[in-house]
């Protein structure tokens, strides 16, 4: 078998190699792992995509899924919460609104910012 380098998140590297010392895997086993589960599940017959899609368009309630639709849908919600919250830039959007915002800084301290 070979290997191809890839970037990983770093939760889920982390994740990874908790799981993986349950499971006496390396990180880089764990996320193989489930990778080919992640490759099974979406290539079987007994899987509906048809649904998945349905309750991803919110046209069908999730709960009207069963385990492995709902495992499906709950990681594609990550995926788009995770590309949503990287596209935020909430500081230069609070500053060009003439917003102030508060934040926390390194040793746990609000500070208050003010745009320009």
């Amino acid at each position: 078998m070979s290997t191809m380098p890839t970037r990983i998140d770093g939760d889920l590297f982390e994740a990874a190699k908790a799981s993986g010392a349950l499971m006496s895997r390396s990180a880089a086993q764990q996320l193989s792992h489930w990778a080919r589960l992640g490759r099974e599940l979406e290539s079987s017959r007994q899987v509906s995509h048809k649904d998945i899609a349905r309750v991803l368009a919110g046209r069908q309630p999730y709960d009207s899924l069963g385990d492995p639709e709902q495992a499906v849908v709950r990681a594609e919600w990550d995926e788009r919460i995770d590309a949503a919250r990287a596209a935020l830039d909430l500081e230069s959007e609070l500053a060009a609104a003439g917003e102030s915002w508060s934040e926390v800084d390194a040793a746990g301290n609000l500070v208050v910012r003010h745009p320009g």
